[in-house]
Protein backbone atom coordinates (compact mmCIF):
# COMPACT_ATOMS: atom_id res chain seq x y z
CA UNK A 1 0.00 0.00 0.00
CA UNK A 2 1.27 3.46 -0.84
CA UNK A 3 2.28 5.63 2.06
CA UNK A 4 -0.19 8.31 3.22
CA UNK A 5 0.71 11.91 2.56
CA UNK A 6 3.23 13.47 4.89
CA UNK A 7 1.77 16.30 6.90
CA UNK A 8 1.57 19.21 4.43
CA UNK A 9 2.35 22.88 5.17
CA UNK A 10 -1.40 23.45 5.19
CA UNK A 11 -4.20 20.94 5.46
CA UNK A 12 -5.25 19.45 2.16
CA UNK A 13 -8.94 19.86 1.34
CA UNK A 14 -10.88 17.41 -0.82
CA UNK A 15 -14.36 17.37 -2.34
CA UNK A 16 -16.28 14.13 -2.95
CA UNK A 17 -19.29 14.36 -5.29
CA UNK A 18 -21.44 11.23 -5.42
CA UNK A 19 -25.19 10.68 -5.32
CA UNK A 20 -24.78 7.38 -3.45
CA UNK A 21 -24.37 7.99 0.29
CA UNK A 22 -22.49 4.72 0.89
CA UNK A 23 -19.99 5.25 -1.93
CA UNK A 24 -19.50 8.84 -0.86
CA UNK A 25 -18.81 7.85 2.73
CA UNK A 26 -16.32 5.13 1.77
CA UNK A 27 -14.41 7.42 -0.55
CA UNK A 28 -14.28 10.17 2.08
CA UNK A 29 -12.87 7.70 4.60
CA UNK A 30 -10.19 6.59 2.12
CA UNK A 31 -9.14 10.18 1.50
CA UNK A 32 -8.80 10.80 5.22
CA UNK A 33 -6.65 7.67 5.44
CA UNK A 34 -4.48 9.13 2.67
CA UNK A 35 -3.74 12.10 4.92
CA UNK A 36 -6.21 14.69 3.73
CA UNK A 37 -7.28 16.93 6.57
CA UNK A 38 -10.73 18.02 5.43
CA UNK A 39 -13.19 16.23 3.16
CA UNK A 40 -16.34 18.00 1.95
CA UNK A 41 -19.17 15.85 0.57
CA UNK A 42 -21.92 16.70 -1.96
CA UNK A 43 -24.64 14.49 -3.38
CA UNK A 44 -25.69 16.78 -6.25
CA UNK A 45 -23.84 18.41 -9.14
CA UNK A 46 -25.52 21.74 -8.41
CA UNK A 47 -24.21 21.77 -4.83
CA UNK A 48 -20.75 20.74 -6.00
CA UNK A 49 -20.69 23.54 -8.58
CA UNK A 50 -21.54 26.05 -5.87
CA UNK A 51 -18.78 24.72 -3.60
CA UNK A 52 -16.19 24.81 -6.36
CA UNK A 53 -17.13 28.36 -7.29
CA UNK A 54 -16.51 29.59 -3.77
CA UNK A 55 -13.73 27.34 -2.43
CA UNK A 56 -10.41 26.00 -3.69
CA UNK A 57 -9.89 22.26 -3.29
CA UNK A 58 -6.66 20.29 -3.56
CA UNK A 59 -8.52 17.15 -4.70
CA UNK A 60 -11.90 16.60 -6.32
CA UNK A 61 -13.31 13.11 -6.82
CA UNK A 62 -16.56 13.21 -8.77
CA UNK A 63 -18.92 10.45 -9.84
CA UNK A 64 -19.44 10.40 -13.61
CA UNK A 65 -23.16 9.48 -13.65
CA UNK A 66 -26.06 10.94 -11.69
CA UNK A 67 -29.66 9.90 -12.06
CA UNK A 68 -31.12 13.39 -11.68
CA UNK A 69 -31.87 15.07 -15.04
CA UNK A 70 -29.09 13.20 -16.88
CA UNK A 71 -26.51 15.24 -14.96
CA UNK A 72 -22.91 14.08 -15.27
CA UNK A 73 -19.58 14.80 -13.66
CA UNK A 74 -18.26 15.50 -17.14
CA UNK A 75 -20.71 18.38 -17.52
CA UNK A 76 -19.58 19.83 -14.19
CA UNK A 77 -15.93 19.63 -15.19
CA UNK A 78 -16.60 21.17 -18.59
CA UNK A 79 -18.53 24.10 -17.12
CA UNK A 80 -15.87 24.75 -14.49
CA UNK A 81 -13.12 24.82 -17.07
CA UNK A 82 -15.16 27.14 -19.28
CA UNK A 83 -15.36 29.66 -16.46
CA UNK A 84 -11.73 29.08 -15.42
CA UNK A 85 -12.85 28.12 -11.93
CA UNK A 86 -10.66 25.03 -11.57
CA UNK A 87 -7.08 26.01 -10.67
CA UNK A 88 -4.21 24.00 -12.07
CA UNK A 89 -3.28 22.98 -8.52
CA UNK A 90 -6.54 21.04 -8.11
CA UNK A 91 -6.38 17.31 -8.84
CA UNK A 92 -9.67 16.27 -10.47
CA UNK A 93 -10.57 12.57 -10.74
CA UNK A 94 -13.68 11.17 -12.37
CA UNK A 95 -15.10 8.08 -10.66
CA UNK A 96 -17.29 5.64 -12.56
CA UNK A 97 -18.58 2.10 -12.72
CA UNK A 98 -18.31 1.97 -16.53
CA UNK A 99 -15.23 2.12 -18.69
CA UNK A 100 -16.34 2.32 -22.28
CA UNK A 101 -13.83 3.77 -24.71
CA UNK A 102 -15.99 6.84 -25.32
CA UNK A 103 -16.17 7.67 -21.62
CA UNK A 104 -12.44 7.24 -21.06
CA UNK A 105 -11.64 9.28 -24.18
CA UNK A 106 -13.98 12.06 -23.07
CA UNK A 107 -12.27 12.20 -19.69
CA UNK A 108 -8.83 12.33 -21.30
CA UNK A 109 -9.92 15.09 -23.66
CA UNK A 110 -10.97 17.22 -20.69
CA UNK A 111 -7.43 17.11 -19.31
CA UNK A 112 -8.52 15.20 -16.25
CA UNK A 113 -5.93 14.08 -13.75
CA UNK A 114 -7.41 10.62 -13.65
CA UNK A 115 -10.29 8.29 -14.30
CA UNK A 116 -11.05 5.79 -11.50
CA UNK A 117 -12.98 2.66 -12.39
CA UNK A 118 -15.02 1.10 -9.58
CA UNK A 119 -14.28 -0.96 -7.64
CA UNK A 120 -10.77 0.15 -6.70
CA UNK A 121 -8.61 -0.56 -3.68
CA UNK A 122 -7.25 2.10 -1.32
CA UNK A 123 -3.73 1.36 -2.59
CA UNK A 124 -4.84 2.02 -6.17
CA UNK A 125 -6.45 5.30 -5.15
CA UNK A 126 -3.39 6.39 -3.17
CA UNK A 127 -1.05 5.64 -6.06
CA UNK A 128 -3.19 7.50 -8.57
CA UNK A 129 -3.41 10.55 -6.32
CA UNK A 130 0.35 10.48 -5.80
CA UNK A 131 1.02 10.33 -9.54
CA UNK A 132 -1.37 13.21 -10.22
CA UNK A 133 0.33 15.38 -7.60
CA UNK A 134 3.70 14.46 -9.10
CA UNK A 135 2.59 15.74 -12.50
CA UNK A 136 1.64 19.03 -10.90
CA UNK A 137 5.16 19.27 -9.47
CA UNK A 138 6.85 18.44 -12.80
CA UNK A 139 4.92 21.17 -14.59
CA UNK A 140 5.15 23.73 -11.80
CA UNK A 141 7.86 25.84 -13.55
CA UNK A 142 5.44 26.40 -16.42
CA UNK A 143 2.68 27.59 -14.14
CA UNK A 144 5.04 29.65 -12.01
CA UNK A 145 5.89 31.53 -15.21
CA UNK A 146 2.18 31.95 -15.94
CA UNK A 147 1.58 33.21 -12.41
CA UNK A 148 4.11 36.04 -12.85
CA UNK A 149 2.62 36.68 -16.34
CA UNK A 150 5.77 35.65 -18.21
CA UNK A 151 3.72 33.88 -20.86
CA UNK A 152 6.46 33.78 -23.47
CA UNK A 153 8.72 31.91 -21.04
CA UNK A 154 5.90 29.55 -20.15
CA UNK A 155 5.27 28.81 -23.83
CA UNK A 156 8.99 28.15 -24.38
CA UNK A 157 9.07 25.72 -21.44
CA UNK A 158 6.06 23.87 -22.85
CA UNK A 159 7.55 23.62 -26.34
CA UNK A 160 10.91 22.47 -24.92
CA UNK A 161 9.27 19.74 -22.84
CA UNK A 162 7.31 18.57 -25.89
CA UNK A 163 10.36 18.51 -28.17
CA UNK A 164 12.49 16.66 -25.60
CA UNK A 165 9.66 14.24 -24.76
CA UNK A 166 10.25 15.04 -21.10
CA UNK A 167 7.75 13.69 -18.53
CA UNK A 168 4.20 14.85 -19.28
CA UNK A 169 5.28 16.25 -22.65
CA UNK A 170 1.85 15.76 -24.20
CA UNK A 171 0.08 17.69 -21.46
CA UNK A 172 2.74 20.39 -21.71
CA UNK A 173 2.03 20.65 -25.42
CA UNK A 174 -1.63 21.24 -24.67
CA UNK A 175 -0.76 24.05 -22.26
CA UNK A 176 1.72 25.47 -24.76
CA UNK A 177 -0.80 25.63 -27.58
CA UNK A 178 -3.22 27.44 -25.29
CA UNK A 179 -0.55 29.98 -24.36
CA UNK A 180 0.36 30.58 -27.99
CA UNK A 181 -3.28 31.16 -28.90
CA UNK A 182 -3.68 33.64 -26.05
CA UNK A 183 -0.51 35.43 -27.13
CA UNK A 184 -1.94 35.86 -30.62
CA UNK A 185 0.66 33.54 -32.19
CA UNK A 186 -1.93 31.57 -34.13
CA UNK A 187 0.42 30.11 -36.74
CA UNK A 188 2.84 28.83 -34.06
CA UNK A 189 -0.08 27.33 -32.15
CA UNK A 190 -1.35 25.58 -35.27
CA UNK A 191 2.13 24.13 -35.96
CA UNK A 192 2.33 22.74 -32.41
CA UNK A 193 -1.19 21.30 -32.65
CA UNK A 194 -0.23 19.63 -35.94
CA UNK A 195 2.98 18.26 -34.37
CA UNK A 196 0.87 16.68 -31.63
CA UNK A 197 -1.45 15.16 -34.24
CA UNK A 198 1.55 13.70 -36.06
CA UNK A 199 2.66 12.07 -32.81
CA UNK A 200 -0.70 11.09 -31.38
CA UNK A 201 -3.88 11.84 -33.34
CA UNK A 202 -5.82 13.26 -30.39
CA UNK A 203 -9.16 15.01 -30.99
CA UNK A 204 -8.19 17.97 -28.80
CA UNK A 205 -5.23 18.67 -31.07
CA UNK A 206 -7.42 18.55 -34.18
CA UNK A 207 -9.85 20.86 -32.44
CA UNK A 208 -6.93 23.12 -31.62
CA UNK A 209 -6.09 23.43 -35.31
CA UNK A 210 -9.63 24.69 -35.90
CA UNK A 211 -9.33 27.15 -33.02
CA UNK A 212 -6.06 28.50 -34.44
CA UNK A 213 -7.72 28.85 -37.85
CA UNK A 214 -10.58 30.83 -36.31
CA UNK A 215 -8.22 33.12 -34.41
CA UNK A 216 -6.41 33.71 -37.70
CA UNK A 217 -9.67 34.62 -39.43
CA UNK A 218 -9.84 31.43 -41.52
CA UNK A 219 -13.43 30.62 -40.60
CA UNK A 220 -14.32 28.49 -43.62
CA UNK A 221 -11.17 26.38 -43.15
CA UNK A 222 -12.03 25.95 -39.47
CA UNK A 223 -15.55 24.80 -40.33
CA UNK A 224 -14.13 22.17 -42.71
CA UNK A 225 -11.71 20.93 -40.05
CA UNK A 226 -14.51 20.71 -37.50
CA UNK A 227 -16.90 18.91 -39.82
CA UNK A 228 -14.23 16.26 -40.34
CA UNK A 229 -13.66 15.96 -36.59
CA UNK A 230 -17.38 15.59 -35.92
CA UNK A 231 -17.62 12.89 -38.58
CA UNK A 232 -14.92 10.98 -36.69
CA UNK A 233 -16.55 11.54 -33.29
CA UNK A 234 -20.14 12.78 -33.35
CA UNK A 235 -20.19 12.91 -29.56
CA UNK A 236 -17.33 15.40 -29.12
CA UNK A 237 -19.29 18.31 -27.63
CA UNK A 238 -16.43 20.83 -27.67
CA UNK A 239 -16.23 20.47 -31.45
CA UNK A 240 -19.81 21.71 -31.75
CA UNK A 241 -18.96 24.76 -29.61
CA UNK A 242 -16.11 25.76 -31.90
CA UNK A 243 -18.13 24.98 -35.03
CA UNK A 244 -20.93 27.18 -33.72
CA UNK A 245 -18.48 30.02 -33.27
CA UNK A 246 -17.11 29.57 -36.81
CA UNK A 247 -20.65 29.64 -38.19
CA UNK A 248 -21.54 32.77 -36.21
CA UNK A 249 -18.38 34.50 -37.45
CA UNK A 250 -19.49 33.75 -41.03
CA UNK A 251 -23.04 34.96 -40.35
CA UNK A 252 -24.47 31.45 -40.73
CA UNK A 253 -26.82 31.88 -37.78
CA UNK A 254 -29.34 29.19 -38.73
CA UNK A 255 -26.56 26.63 -39.02
CA UNK A 256 -25.10 27.79 -35.70
CA UNK A 257 -28.48 27.37 -34.01
CA UNK A 258 -28.67 23.75 -35.19
CA UNK A 259 -25.10 23.19 -33.97
CA UNK A 260 -25.96 24.49 -30.50
CA UNK A 261 -29.03 22.25 -30.44
CA UNK A 262 -26.78 19.26 -31.06
CA UNK A 263 -24.33 20.39 -28.36
CA UNK A 264 -27.15 20.66 -25.81
CA UNK A 265 -28.52 17.26 -26.81
CA UNK A 266 -25.09 15.79 -26.01
CA UNK A 267 -24.66 17.65 -22.70
CA UNK A 268 -28.14 18.67 -21.50
CA UNK A 269 -26.86 19.87 -18.13
CA UNK A 270 -24.17 22.19 -19.49
CA UNK A 271 -25.26 25.63 -18.33
CA UNK A 272 -23.02 27.43 -20.86
CA UNK A 273 -24.44 25.50 -23.80
CA UNK A 274 -28.05 25.83 -22.70
CA UNK A 275 -27.53 29.60 -22.47
CA UNK A 276 -26.04 29.72 -25.98
CA UNK A 277 -29.01 27.81 -27.34
CA UNK A 278 -31.46 30.13 -25.58
CA UNK A 279 -29.78 33.34 -26.70
CA UNK A 280 -29.30 32.19 -30.29
CA UNK A 281 -32.92 31.01 -30.47
CA UNK A 282 -34.09 34.39 -29.17
CA UNK A 283 -32.18 36.41 -31.75
CA UNK A 284 -33.34 34.16 -34.58
CA UNK A 285 -36.97 34.69 -33.61
CA UNK A 286 -37.48 31.16 -32.21
CA UNK A 287 -39.20 32.55 -29.13
CA UNK A 288 -40.84 29.32 -27.92
CA UNK A 289 -37.53 27.47 -27.96
CA UNK A 290 -35.78 30.49 -26.42
CA UNK A 291 -38.30 30.71 -23.57
CA UNK A 292 -37.78 27.06 -22.73
CA UNK A 293 -33.96 27.12 -22.93
CA UNK A 294 -33.53 30.45 -21.13
CA UNK A 295 -35.94 29.40 -18.39
CA UNK A 296 -33.98 26.22 -17.94
CA UNK A 297 -30.70 28.14 -17.76
CA UNK A 298 -32.16 30.45 -15.10
CA UNK A 299 -33.34 27.43 -13.12
CA UNK A 300 -30.00 25.62 -13.51
CA UNK A 301 -27.57 28.33 -12.55
CA UNK A 302 -28.85 31.80 -11.72
CA UNK A 303 -26.40 32.02 -8.81
CA UNK A 304 -23.55 30.42 -10.72
CA UNK A 305 -20.51 32.29 -11.94
CA UNK A 306 -21.14 30.54 -15.25
CA UNK A 307 -24.42 32.41 -15.67
CA UNK A 308 -24.54 35.48 -17.92
CA UNK A 309 -27.31 37.79 -16.71
CA UNK A 310 -28.20 38.83 -20.26
CA UNK A 311 -29.92 35.43 -20.35
CA UNK A 312 -32.17 36.60 -17.52
CA UNK A 313 -33.01 39.79 -19.46
CA UNK A 314 -33.98 37.80 -22.54
CA UNK A 315 -35.98 35.38 -20.41
CA UNK A 316 -37.88 38.38 -19.02
CA UNK A 317 -38.71 39.46 -22.59
CA UNK A 318 -40.03 35.99 -23.43
CA UNK A 319 -42.11 36.01 -20.24
CA UNK A 320 -43.57 39.37 -21.28
CA UNK A 321 -44.35 38.14 -24.79
CA UNK A 322 -46.02 34.94 -23.54
CA UNK A 323 -48.03 36.75 -20.86
CA UNK A 324 -46.16 35.01 -18.03
CA UNK A 325 -46.59 37.80 -15.47
CA UNK A 326 -45.37 35.65 -12.58
CA UNK A 327 -42.21 34.78 -14.49
CA UNK A 328 -41.61 38.46 -15.21
CA UNK A 329 -42.08 39.26 -11.52
CA UNK A 330 -39.50 36.63 -10.61
CA UNK A 331 -37.01 38.08 -13.10
CA UNK A 332 -37.42 41.52 -11.54
CA UNK A 333 -37.00 40.10 -8.05
CA UNK A 334 -33.93 38.15 -9.19
CA UNK A 335 -32.26 41.34 -10.42
CA UNK A 336 -33.02 43.07 -7.13
CA UNK A 337 -31.19 40.25 -5.37
CA UNK A 338 -28.33 40.24 -7.90
CA UNK A 339 -27.77 43.97 -7.44
CA UNK A 340 -27.37 43.42 -3.70
CA UNK A 341 -24.30 41.34 -4.57
CA UNK A 342 -22.96 43.31 -7.55
CA UNK A 343 -24.33 46.80 -6.96
CA UNK A 344 -21.39 48.51 -8.66
CA UNK A 345 -21.83 46.76 -12.00
CA UNK A 346 -23.06 49.23 -14.63
CA UNK A 347 -23.98 46.37 -16.92
CA UNK A 348 -26.22 44.77 -14.31
CA UNK A 349 -27.77 48.12 -13.46
CA UNK A 350 -28.73 48.49 -17.12
CA UNK A 351 -30.18 44.99 -17.13
CA UNK A 352 -32.25 45.61 -14.00
CA UNK A 353 -33.53 48.87 -15.47
CA UNK A 354 -34.68 47.08 -18.63
CA UNK A 355 -36.51 44.38 -16.69
CA UNK A 356 -38.14 46.90 -14.34
CA UNK A 357 -39.40 48.85 -17.36
CA UNK A 358 -40.70 45.68 -18.98
CA UNK A 359 -42.50 44.85 -15.74
CA UNK A 360 -44.04 48.34 -15.68
CA UNK A 361 -45.36 47.83 -19.21
CA UNK A 362 -46.77 44.46 -18.23
CA UNK A 363 -48.53 46.02 -15.22
CA UNK A 364 -49.78 48.88 -17.42
CA UNK A 365 -47.85 51.45 -15.40
CA UNK A 366 -47.29 53.36 -18.60
CA UNK A 367 -46.14 56.65 -17.14
CA UNK A 368 -43.14 54.99 -15.44
CA UNK A 369 -42.42 52.90 -18.53
CA UNK A 370 -42.51 55.87 -20.92
CA UNK A 371 -40.18 57.92 -18.69
CA UNK A 372 -37.73 55.02 -18.47
CA UNK A 373 -37.74 54.36 -22.23
CA UNK A 374 -37.28 58.06 -23.03
CA UNK A 375 -34.36 58.21 -20.62
CA UNK A 376 -32.68 55.17 -22.19
CA UNK A 377 -33.37 56.44 -25.71
CA UNK A 378 -31.44 59.57 -24.82
CA UNK A 379 -28.34 57.36 -24.63
CA UNK A 380 -28.55 56.03 -28.20
CA UNK A 381 -25.48 57.97 -29.32
CA UNK A 382 -23.51 57.39 -26.11
CA UNK A 383 -20.22 55.47 -26.56
CA UNK A 384 -21.23 53.13 -23.72
CA UNK A 385 -24.34 51.91 -25.55
CA UNK A 386 -23.06 48.62 -26.95
CA UNK A 387 -24.89 46.22 -29.26
CA UNK A 388 -26.25 44.22 -26.34
CA UNK A 389 -27.80 47.33 -24.80
CA UNK A 390 -29.08 48.43 -28.21
CA UNK A 391 -30.94 45.14 -28.68
CA UNK A 392 -32.47 45.42 -25.21
CA UNK A 393 -33.56 48.99 -25.85
CA UNK A 394 -35.03 47.98 -29.22
CA UNK A 395 -37.04 45.28 -27.46
CA UNK A 396 -38.35 47.77 -24.90
CA UNK A 397 -39.42 50.32 -27.54
CA UNK A 398 -41.23 47.55 -29.44
CA UNK A 399 -42.85 46.22 -26.25
CA UNK A 400 -44.19 49.67 -25.39
CA UNK A 401 -45.47 50.13 -28.94
CA UNK A 402 -47.57 46.95 -28.67
CA UNK A 403 -49.67 48.64 -25.96
CA UNK A 404 -52.14 51.46 -26.35
CA UNK A 405 -49.32 53.98 -25.80
CA UNK A 406 -48.01 55.65 -28.96
CA UNK A 407 -44.74 57.60 -28.87
CA UNK A 408 -44.01 59.94 -31.76
CA UNK A 409 -40.27 59.52 -31.21
CA UNK A 410 -40.32 55.71 -31.36
CA UNK A 411 -39.67 55.39 -35.11
CA UNK A 412 -36.83 57.90 -34.88
CA UNK A 413 -35.23 55.91 -32.06
CA UNK A 414 -35.51 52.71 -34.04
CA UNK A 415 -34.01 54.41 -37.09
CA UNK A 416 -31.07 55.73 -35.06
CA UNK A 417 -30.37 52.29 -33.58
CA UNK A 418 -30.51 50.67 -36.99
CA UNK A 419 -28.20 53.22 -38.60
CA UNK A 420 -25.69 52.75 -35.81
CA UNK A 421 -25.61 48.96 -35.65
CA UNK A 422 -26.78 47.59 -39.01
CA UNK A 423 -23.31 46.66 -40.25
CA UNK A 424 -24.18 43.27 -41.75
CA UNK A 425 -27.30 41.34 -42.66
CA UNK A 426 -26.84 39.19 -39.56
CA UNK A 427 -26.62 42.14 -37.19
CA UNK A 428 -29.61 43.83 -38.81
CA UNK A 429 -31.58 40.61 -38.43
CA UNK A 430 -30.63 40.29 -34.75
CA UNK A 431 -31.80 43.84 -34.09
CA UNK A 432 -35.00 43.14 -35.99
CA UNK A 433 -35.60 39.95 -33.99
CA UNK A 434 -35.33 41.96 -30.79
CA UNK A 435 -38.54 43.72 -31.86
CA UNK A 436 -40.54 40.56 -31.33
CA UNK A 437 -43.92 40.75 -33.02
CA UNK A 438 -43.63 44.43 -34.01
CA UNK A 439 -43.14 43.92 -37.75
CA UNK A 440 -43.05 47.62 -38.67
CA UNK A 441 -40.04 48.31 -36.46
CA UNK A 442 -38.35 45.10 -37.63
CA UNK A 443 -38.72 46.15 -41.27
CA UNK A 444 -37.38 49.62 -40.53
CA UNK A 445 -34.28 48.15 -38.87
CA UNK A 446 -33.59 45.84 -41.81
CA UNK A 447 -33.99 48.78 -44.20
CA UNK A 448 -31.10 50.61 -42.52
CA UNK A 449 -28.51 48.21 -43.89
CA UNK A 450 -29.08 49.14 -47.57
CA UNK A 451 -28.71 52.81 -46.61
CA UNK A 452 -25.36 52.15 -44.93
CA UNK A 453 -24.23 49.99 -47.85
CA UNK A 454 -25.17 52.74 -50.33
CA UNK A 455 -22.99 55.24 -48.46
CA UNK A 456 -20.11 52.74 -48.43
CA UNK A 457 -20.51 51.99 -52.16
CA UNK A 458 -20.58 55.68 -53.04
CA UNK A 459 -17.39 56.28 -51.07
CA UNK A 460 -15.63 53.35 -52.71
CA UNK A 461 -16.68 54.63 -56.14
CA UNK A 462 -15.21 58.07 -55.33
CA UNK A 463 -11.99 56.45 -54.15
CA UNK A 464 -11.70 54.34 -57.31
CA UNK A 465 -12.37 57.44 -59.42
CA UNK A 466 -9.31 59.11 -57.91
CA UNK A 467 -11.03 61.16 -55.21
CA UNK A 468 -10.01 59.47 -51.92
CA UNK A 469 -10.30 62.71 -49.94
CA UNK A 470 -13.95 63.10 -50.96
CA UNK A 471 -14.59 59.47 -50.05
CA UNK A 472 -13.06 59.90 -46.59
CA UNK A 473 -14.95 63.15 -45.98
CA UNK A 474 -18.23 61.44 -46.87
CA UNK A 475 -17.53 58.45 -44.63
CA UNK A 476 -16.48 60.61 -41.69
CA UNK A 477 -19.55 62.80 -42.06
CA UNK A 478 -21.89 59.79 -42.05
CA UNK A 479 -19.96 57.95 -39.32
CA UNK A 480 -20.19 61.03 -37.13
CA UNK A 481 -23.93 61.32 -37.71
CA UNK A 482 -24.73 57.62 -37.22
CA UNK A 483 -21.87 56.37 -34.99
CA UNK A 484 -21.58 53.47 -37.44
CA UNK A 485 -18.29 51.63 -37.01
CA UNK A 486 -18.43 50.05 -40.47
CA UNK A 487 -18.27 53.48 -42.12
CA UNK A 488 -15.51 54.66 -39.79
CA UNK A 489 -13.35 51.62 -40.45
CA UNK A 490 -13.87 52.02 -44.18
CA UNK A 491 -12.63 55.61 -43.87
CA UNK A 492 -9.54 54.26 -42.12
CA UNK A 493 -8.94 51.74 -44.90
CA UNK A 494 -9.25 54.36 -47.66
CA UNK A 495 -6.88 56.70 -45.81
CA UNK A 496 -4.38 53.91 -45.26
CA UNK A 497 -4.43 52.96 -48.93
CA UNK A 498 -4.11 56.52 -50.31
CA UNK A 499 -2.30 58.32 -47.48
CA UNK A 500 0.47 59.61 -49.73
CA UNK A 501 -2.06 61.13 -52.18
CA UNK A 502 -4.46 62.68 -49.66
CA UNK A 503 -4.06 66.29 -48.57
CA UNK A 504 -4.32 66.73 -44.81
CA UNK A 505 -3.83 63.02 -44.08
CA UNK A 506 -2.67 63.74 -40.53
CA UNK A 507 -5.77 65.80 -39.77
CA UNK A 508 -8.02 63.09 -41.22
CA UNK A 509 -6.30 60.46 -39.08
CA UNK A 510 -6.84 62.65 -36.02
CA UNK A 511 -10.53 62.96 -36.92
CA UNK A 512 -10.82 59.19 -37.23
CA UNK A 513 -9.04 58.65 -33.90
CA UNK A 514 -11.33 61.18 -32.22
CA UNK A 515 -14.45 59.53 -33.58
CA UNK A 516 -13.42 55.92 -32.92
CA UNK A 517 -14.13 55.90 -29.13
CA UNK A 518 -17.66 57.16 -29.89
CA UNK A 519 -18.39 54.18 -32.14
CA UNK A 520 -18.78 50.79 -30.51
CA UNK A 521 -17.83 47.77 -32.57
CA UNK A 522 -20.29 44.94 -33.00
CA UNK A 523 -19.48 41.25 -32.89
CA UNK A 524 -22.47 38.91 -32.94
CA UNK A 525 -20.53 36.11 -31.30
CA UNK A 526 -20.02 38.17 -28.14
CA UNK A 527 -23.77 38.65 -27.84
CA UNK A 528 -24.62 35.02 -28.47
CA UNK A 529 -22.03 32.91 -26.76
CA UNK A 530 -22.02 33.83 -23.09
CA UNK A 531 -19.62 35.31 -20.56
CA UNK A 532 -16.27 34.34 -19.06
CA UNK A 533 -15.84 30.95 -20.59
CA UNK A 534 -12.78 29.04 -21.62
CA UNK A 535 -12.38 28.42 -25.30
CA UNK A 536 -13.97 25.09 -26.12
CA UNK A 537 -11.29 22.44 -26.29
CA UNK A 538 -8.82 24.57 -24.36
CA UNK A 539 -7.19 24.13 -20.98
CA UNK A 540 -8.14 26.52 -18.20
CA UNK A 541 -5.06 28.66 -17.60
CA UNK A 542 -6.63 31.55 -15.66
CA UNK A 543 -4.30 34.02 -17.33
CA UNK A 544 -5.01 37.52 -18.60
CA UNK A 545 -4.79 38.10 -22.32
CA UNK A 546 -2.07 40.48 -23.48
CA UNK A 547 -3.53 43.68 -24.87
CA UNK A 548 -1.93 43.09 -28.24
CA UNK A 549 -3.68 39.76 -28.65
CA UNK A 550 -7.02 40.61 -27.14
CA UNK A 551 -10.08 41.19 -29.28
CA UNK A 552 -12.13 44.24 -28.20
CA UNK A 553 -15.19 43.08 -26.33
CA UNK A 554 -18.54 44.71 -27.04
CA UNK A 555 -20.32 42.65 -24.44
CA UNK A 556 -18.84 39.89 -22.35
CA UNK A 557 -18.86 36.69 -24.30
CA UNK A 558 -16.73 34.20 -26.12
CA UNK A 559 -13.94 36.77 -26.18
CA UNK A 560 -11.78 35.55 -23.32
CA UNK A 561 -12.39 37.84 -20.36
CA UNK A 562 -9.05 38.54 -18.62
CA UNK A 563 -8.97 36.72 -15.28
CA UNK A 564 -5.70 36.73 -13.30
CA UNK A 565 -4.16 33.30 -12.82
CA UNK A 566 -4.09 33.73 -9.06
CA UNK A 567 -7.58 35.13 -8.70
CA UNK A 568 -10.06 33.17 -6.60
CA UNK A 569 -12.58 36.01 -6.52
CA UNK A 570 -15.83 35.95 -8.49
CA UNK A 571 -15.61 37.28 -12.03
CA UNK A 572 -17.07 40.77 -12.09
CA UNK A 573 -20.26 41.14 -14.12
CA UNK A 574 -19.02 44.30 -15.85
Amino acid sequence: MAEPLPKPPRAYVALVVDGNATSRSILAAQLRAYGIGKVVQCNRIRDARNRLEHMTFDYVLCEQSFHEHDTSGQTLLDDLRRARLLPFSTVFFMVTGEATYAKVAEAAESALDGYLLKPFTPSTLFERLRQARQRKEHLSPIFEAIEVEDFEAAARLCTKRFEERAPYWLYAARIGTELLLRLGRHDDAQKLFEAVIATKALPWAKLGVARAQIEGGKFAHAATTLQGLIQEDAGYADAYDVLGRAQVEQGQFDAALETYRLAVSLTPESLARVQKLGVMSYYLGQRKEAHKALGRAVHMGLDSKLFDYQSLVLYAFTCFETGDSKGLERCSADFTRVLERYGESLRLKRFARVVRTLRSIGQRQFSDAVDAVRSMAGEITDPELDFEAACNLTGLIAALATTSISLDQAEGWIQALGMRYAHTRGLAQMLASACGAHQQFADRLRACLPVINTVAEKAIAQSLAGHPRAAIDLLLEQAGATRNTKLLELAQQVLQRHRSKVDGAAELQAAIDTLRPQCVGTQPRTLITGESERAAGGVSLRMPIPAAAATPTVVAGLVETPIPFTSAAPAQPD
